[in-house]
């Protein structure tokens, strides 16, 4: 049976959907005011893994993820560029949505921007408001008075004396307290408003999350995910909101993925350590930064260096050796009760240990060489597809020159120029010249067929 980690009672808890056979999955998306960047890549990647695999367990998933279109980010940066809003944000969800495919990440089942939803919120609001769970201000803003919602706390796991205001939280006189956090921001010149009961304005950021789930799941509803960053205080302030406003649960489930660190250290751009998922492309290939990703359990730390990524690349190529050297045969679905099989389900039904569900494919490509067997070279390629990899063509793969030196036409020359040393028994040239290949990451297989090359 299939157990999640449970961040709201921090354990291990078995499954159990609302409707059976069907999940509501909801995950906080990205803030489109600037390329992503690696953190990002690892919570597409991260979920879309645990996607495939509750589609792969036979659940009919409605996976929602959203993307925030309107926030002081976003304001600022169309500020510094002077271009307008929707410019800005619709060049970025482009580029989002690209390298969100490059990294195989499937496209969510719905993906609202905070910007269509601004009448849900506006409802949200109005009845916290008649709940007595937020507050007009002086200023015009609206906040939501966390005292009042005895639960606050109960995803941090810490009491309201013991929290203090977070790192998103900001300090206002015009708050009764200083945990109270703005749901509605009083208009001002020269930024996007929109009409409510209370004033013209624009949504605070923890409240879209709140509208949005609702609005395309329900107020109740099994899964919700994001970066462990979130956790206090946006999904603590989205239960506040939610369950304040409707009296249930808002989600059974809650997981987050761990943090990413760069070289042991945390990822800033003050530190210059930031990487963007593209600036990561230009260096390795996107099934590479796939597999780097998913390799890790995504609750654990995620440790990006060059030396990891290389490392993931070598063994990447170590499974499409094996599918080029015993091209698999085709299988229509898996047979779950086949050893390696089993083995694997087992990993991923344990909180999506996808640590253990990859050491399977590493026994079943050793088995691959040793037995020569098209059948588990078929099994291989069959629930690697499951995590979203080992679906190119194996030489393709194999070839692939991203972040090396050398383009192919140099790797062509390079080759002939061994062969005319070879023929004209010129060993020591022919041996020099393998060597260069192999310091620019070039390996080099002869066979009765000829010459051919692959990445190290």
């Amino acid at each position: 049976m299939l157990a999640i980690y449970n961040s709201l009672g921090r354990e291990k808890q078995p499954f159990v959907a609302i409707v059976p056979g069907h999940v509501g999955l909801y995950v906080c998306g990205m803030t489109v005011y600037d390329d992503c960047h690696i953190g990002h890549a690892r919570v597409m990647v991260a979920f879309d893994v645990i996607v495939r695999w509750l589609r792969t367990a036979g659940f009919v998933v409605n996976y929602v993820r959203n993307i925030t279109d309107i926030d002081d980010k976003i304001i600022h940066r169309a500020a510094e560029k002077g271009e307008s809003i929707s410019v800005l944000t619709e060049r970025y969800i482009a580029r989002m949505h690209a390298d969100a495919a490059a990294l195989g990440v499937l496209s969510p089942d719905a993906e609202p921007r905070a910007t269509h939803y601004v009448p849900q919120m506006v409802a949200l609001i109005q009845t916290l408001l008649n709940r007595g769970l937020a507050y007009l201000a002086d200023n015009g803003d609206v906040y939501y008075s966390v005292r009042d919602f005895p639960a606050y706390g109960k995803l941090s796991g810490k009491s309201l004396d013991d929290l203090r205001a977070g790192e998103r939280v900001e300090v206002d006189v015009h708050k009764r307290d200083a945990l109270d956090f703005v749901l509605w921001k009083a208009a001002k010149a020269g930024e996007p408003a929109w009409d409510a009961p209370w004033g013209s304005g624009r949504p605070g950021w923890h409240i879209e999350c709140s509208a949005m789930s609702e609005a395309l799941l329900s107020p109740h509803f099994d899964l919700h995910g994001g970066g462990q960053d979130l956790q206090f205080p946006h999904h603590e302030n989205e239960i506040a909101q939610s369950e304040g406003a409707h009296g249930c649960v808002m989600a059974n489930y809650w997981l987050h993925n761990g943090f990413v660190r760069v070289d042991n250290e945390k990822m800033s751009k003050s530190l210059g350590n930031f990487f963007t998922i593209r600036e990561v492309f230009s260096r390795f290939d996107a099934e590479t930064v796939r597999f780097f990703i998913a390799r890790t359990h995504y609750r654990s730390p995620l440790n990006y260096a060059d030396v990891h990524l290389d490392d993931a690349r070598q063994s990447l190529n170590r499974l499409y050796i094996a599918l080029r050297d015993v091209p698999p045969v085709p299988l229509a679905q898996v047979d779950w009760r086949q050893p390696e099989a089993a083995q694997f389900k087992a990993a991923m039904d344990d909180d999506f240990n996808t640590p253990l569900a990859m050491a399977v494919l590493f026994d079943l490509a050793t088995q691959v060489h040793k037995k020569h067997d098209a059948a588990l070279s078929g099994l291989l390629k069959a629930l690697a597809g499951v995590l979203g990899f080992l679906q190119r063509d194996p030489q393709q793969h194999l070839q692939q020159l991203t972040g090396c030196p050398l383009q192919e036409s140099d790797i062509t020359a390079h080759i002939a120029q061994r062969q005319a040393a070879r023929l004209a028994k010129d060993y020591a040239t022919a041996d020099a010249v393998r060597q260069q290949l192999l310091a620019a990451g070039i390996v080099l297989e002869d066979s009765a067929q000829g010459t051919t090359w692959r990445r190290s």
